[in-house]
């Protein structure tokens, strides 16, 4: 019977000290849909040969308009979202983003060192349809790039933008 009521004790013990371990200040992530966000392409892992895409080079920027609304305190890790690119990226005299090019990705809860918390949102933009061609790649919203101000609310991608469109990484 002891050892009953003291596994009883453990068993209801742990999931209190293991929820107190997780940190709920994690730095939430909102965006209302309509909000023009500038997301950083990112090399791409299994690029095709003489793919279009392949032209442009990290660091390149994607301006997106979401279609859906992102709430991190709403939306669970692997939500995903959807959007239209905005502004045409260019490379040269070629455009090899269309404007109305489909865009789809996901929110994404990720370890992060230098993060005070150890974890931080990010959305991430894992592939995007133009002219009917699918095209994976990977793109952050986050400020892995000199210059980005890293700001996760509205009221930066506000600021964003009002940024000219840039074709050319930084």
């Amino acid at each position: 019977m002891h050892r009953f009521l003291a596994l009883l004790v453990c068993a209801l013990g742990l999931p209190t000290v293991a929820a107190r371990a997780q940190s709920s200040d994690i730095a939430p992530l909102r965006f209302p849909a309509g909000t023009i966000l500038s997301f950083r392409l990112q090399t791409r892992l299994k690029a095709i040969a003489g793919d279009a895409l392949d032209a442009l080079p990290k660091g390149t920027v994607l301006r997106v308009k979401m279609l859906d609304a992102i709430d991190s305190a709403v939306n669970r890790d692997g939500s995903p979202f959807r959007g239209v690119v905005v502004s045409p990226v260019a490379s040269g005299d070629q455009v090899v983003v269309h404007g109305d090019a489909e865009v789809r990705g996901l929110l994404a809860l990720l370890r992060s060192a230098s993060h005070p918390e150890g974890f931080r949102y990010e959305l991430l933009v894992t592939g995007l349809v133009d002219r009917g061609q699918a095209y994976t790649l990977t793109a952050f919203l986050g400020s892995d790039f000199p210059g980005d101000s890293g700001g996760k609310s509205a009221s930066n991608a506000t600021t964003e933008a009002s940024e000219p469109s840039a074709i050319a990484p930084n």
